[in-house]
């Protein structure tokens, strides 16, 4: 259960960082005199698409947090047979950061209304996104080859199955980022852009989060940092 503590504790930190870029702790009713004369206090004006996406983000955190606790528990049994990390989840990993740091770029361009860059840095992000959906099929295709089917050891299936469900989500982030790039080209006013945009980069930001911690969990790092989160809490 350590494992699901440490990634529920890292999840609210970055809930709670969120919230305060939404000033959604401002308290205005403490404040006496005219809103503008206490700047930060307003009532925030947040987009219910970003509550909801919050969402969303807290329900898709909480499943990867059980399935990591899962395979803790799983690989402690006699029959568990370790999985190798193949190479190539190094540069899939590189292009899942490329694509993150595309999108925030795109965020940057669309707040400072350089909408072409913003166009040029949607597509830098999907294509990178595609490359490592490619890359995760790959592996999957090199790993079978190899002879470790889903069926032969449960680290396999657990392997699958993590990666498979990530896999999912970017796949269907992909969709909304299609309709944005699309609407990209065919809009005039970077304005109209800024939220969907947002949504996208928030969206891609965590699922680069989700797949770091998957990374380290597949590799066998996880047990060594959750002994240095306990002596730090200790």
């Amino acid at each position: 259960m350590s494992v699901i503590v440490v990634f529920l504790l890292v999840l609210a930190g970055v809930a709670g960082w969120w919230l305060a870029q939404q000033r959604l702790m401002s308290k205005p009713w403490l404040e006496h005199g005219p809103s503008n004369a206490f700047p930060g206090t307003e009532a925030p004006d947040l987009p219910a698409e970003k509550i909801g996406l919050g969402v969303f983000l807290a329900v898709v955190g909480c499943l990867f947090a059980l399935f990591a606790s899962a395979y803790f528990i799983r690989m402690g049994l006699p029959d568990w047979q370790a999985m190798p990390v193949p190479p190539l989840l190094w540069l899939n990993t590189g292009m899942l950061v490329l694509s993150s740091v595309a999108l925030h770029l795109a965020v940057v361009a669309i707040r400072r209304d350089q909408l072409g860059t913003a166009r040029l840095a949607l597509g830098t992000g999907g294509l990178t996104a595609l490359a490592f959906l490619a890359g995760q099929l790959t592996v999957w295709r090199d790993l079978t080859t190899d002879g470790y089917f889903l069926s032969g050891n449960p680290a396999n299936s657990f392997f699958y199955l993590i990666t498979g469900m990530h896999g999912l989500h970017i796949l269907g982030g992909l969709v909304a980022l299609g309709r944005t790039t699309a609407r990209a080209w065919n809009v005039e006013e970077a304005g109209r852009l800024q939220l969907s945009i947002e949504l996208c980069a928030t969206y891609w930001h965590f699922l680069l989060f989700i797949w770091l911690a998957i990374f380290v969990l597949l590799a066998g790092w996880a047990n060594a940092l959750i002994d240095i989160c306990r002596q730090l809490l200790t």
